[in-house]
């Protein structure tokens, strides 16, 4: 699924880039070092690069504050090579996540974290997804599953995989139980489930003796544990009883990093196609990207 995205859009940015002189260019701001997210930013490079896309690492010190983290984003908001922004996860605890999700200019916000994308989500309008949420419906649907009717379980309840995964199942028509960690009978939850979302950043917590025989699993756990990357999902004994599974590595992560381009170059063809006409993001006078929201 990702190499189809992938090379659809090589295609894309080599006219984009025909068009305008220049490919549309992606700032990585990362703070600080997690494991986690260092494999995820690895995984984003080598997309831009099979795509024709530009990747930029800003690297910012773990010991940095909000001020400063603030200012090198509105840096990248100003810069017109800079198409989309993305701020890795987790944060330093000190550094306030509204903070710095806030400071990102909406029609840059390519992975859908800013509380006018939020909101445009939550209403059922236009505006980017968090990729990773997105990605883990569209790979249900690109492998012919129908979801309408569907109990859903999403355990996680994220701002970036959580939460929105719930709202685009009801999309889809699903029935969907929002659980984490700390809900009484997870395991009860679980097993009345026909489809399981589990993004809750805890290796091992849903096993095969948890699930519906036939349920549909997607893990979007990514945990390093002993030097392995693993889910959150025990996939040995889940892969007997789940009519359908996807690994960690090599499930819904390349998936999440093929779609991220094509929010990338939607926000790209927005600010410099679109610009002449007054598409601008609220409140900043800055093109703002039309990206579709349908999952």
């Amino acid at each position: 699924m990702a190499a189809e995205i992938r090379g659809r859009l090589k295609i894309q940015v080599s006219s984009f880039r025909e068009r305008h002189g220049f490919p549309p260019t992606l700032a990585v701001v990362l703070i600080g070092a997690d494991a986690p997210s260092a494999v995820y930013l690895n995984q984003i490079v080598r997309s831009c690069r099979s795509t024709g896309v530009s990747g930029q690492v800003i690297e910012i010190g773990p010991r940095v504050t909000t001020a400063l983290i603030q200012r090198r984003i509105e840096e990248l908001n100003m810069d017109p090579m800079v198409s989309g922004i993305i701020v890795q996860m987790p944060l330093p605890s000190r550094i306030p996540l509204r903070a710095v999700i806030e400071a990102i200019d909406p029609g840059k916000d390519v992975d859908g974290l800013h509380p006018a994308n939020a909101g445009l989500l939550t209403l059922g309008y236009e505006g980017f997804l968090p990729a990773t949420a997105h990605a883990t419906v569209e790979i249900l649907k690109r492998s012919g599953y129908a979801l309408e009717g569907l109990d859903a379980v999403v355990i996680g309840r994220s701002n970036v995989v959580g939460r929105p995964a719930s709202l685009l199942l009801q999309r889809e028509h699903c029935t969907v139980t929002m659980c984490h960690r700390r809900t009484r009978d997870l395991p009860g939850h679980v097993r009345r489930a026909d489809l399981v979302v589990v993004a809750a950043g805890a290796p091992g917590l849903v096993t095969g003796a948890m699930l519906r025989p036939g349920a549909l699993v997607v893990d979007v756990g990514i945990n390093v544990v002993d030097g392995r990357i693993v889910g959150d999902v025990d996939f040995e004994s889940a892969r007997l009883v789940a009519a359908a599974i996807t690994p960690v590595p090599g499930g819904v992560g390349p998936l999440t990093n093929a779609i991220l381009l094509e929010h990338l170059l939607a926000a790209a063809r927005a600010q410099h196609e679109d610009a002449g006409q007054g598409a601008h993001a609220p409140g900043t006078g800055r093109p703002r990207a039309r990206a579709t929201s349908a999952a």
